[in-house]
């Protein structure tokens, strides 16, 4: 049997499994910069370009952050669950390679017992890519439900606030490079989110 193979595979879907979860895990890793003044936010002008920094407003979302907790719990589940069922294949698989060398088994006691190891296994990567979609899918239902919470939100916060586009930004792809800090409304939009979702709780 190939454990060594069943091995990787099992990590391999656990590594994936991880990564879904904590697919914007690393947004947050930079530094929010300095706050900004009263006197810069009420200098945004109306019918201007504003921006919002997507790293920064995920990392204090609430909506996001309770999401993205219950799927990180799940995720452990299933590590966890996959863990236990690699240690057990792996222990069985240690016990039939023992028989077969101390000859406690016949040839075909060994055919047999082989074969159920190989569907085993089998069975066992089909289980592991299974619970890696699930995971995925659950992960992308989450964003969905996030960008769908904001893009609602900033409908009406734009036509409120008589902006004439709001554009995102985050640490990676620089989409505003250089900009008056007045025109970020990261912190008044993640404001306004908070007190959606919080409504939305009672």
């Amino acid at each position: 049997m190939k454990k060594t193979s069943l091995i990787i595979i099992i990590l391999l879907a656990l590594a994936v499994a991880a990564l879904y979860v904590l697919h914007f895990t690393g947004i947050g890793g930079e530094a929010s910069g300095p706050e900004k003044s009263d006197q810069e936010i009420s200098q945004t002008p109306a019918g201007s370009i504003v921006y919002i920094r997507i790293d920064t407003l995920l990392n204090k979302y609430d909506l996001f952050l309770d999401l993205q907790s219950d799927l990180s719990a799940k995720a452990r589940i299933v590590e966890d669950d996959l863990t236990k069922k690699g240690r057990a294949f792996e222990n069985d698989v240690n016990n039939f390679q023992e028989k077969v060398q101390k000859g406690l088994i016949t040839r075909s006691q060994a055919e047999t017992q082989q074969n159920q190891l190989a569907a085993r296994q089998q069975e066992l990567e089909q289980y592991a890519q299974q619970k890696q979609l699930e995971l995925a899918e659950e992960n992308q239902v989450m964003l969905n439900r996030v960008l769908d919470a904001l893009r609602t939100f900033l409908s009406e916060y734009r036509v409120m606030k008589n902006y004439d586009m709001i554009l995102t930004t985050d640490g990676n792809s620089n989409t505003v490079i250089e900009a008056s800090r007045g025109l970020d409304i990261t912190q008044e939009v993640v404001d306004g989110l908070n007190q959606e979702y919080a409504k939305s709780r009672k």
